[in-house]
């Protein structure tokens, strides 16, 4: 796709260098889901499901798998 030059000469115009597209704010729905694959992405390298005793990381994904199946999200 060609731009026609008015606009290119706007957008090289330096009032505009610091103008960045807004960032969508990450939601708590986003950040279940992607927990949610977190800790199916451990179950599934590791064969099992996370337990309260084992290091740092096995803890928070025992933590977050308790959380999810809590809210009834995982079974």
């Amino acid at each position: 796709m060609e731009w026609p030059n008015k606009l290119l000469e706007i957008f090289d115009d330096p009032l505009l260098d610091g103008v960045r597209p807004r960032v969508t704010p990450v939601t708590a729905d986003d950040r279940m889901s992607q927990k949610l694959e977190e800790v199916r992405s451990w179950i599934a390298s590791h064969g099992r499901e996370p337990g309260q005793d084992g290091d740092l990381k096995e803890k928070m994904m025992w933590a977050a798998m308790t959380a999810l199946r809590k809210k009834g999200l995982m079974n």
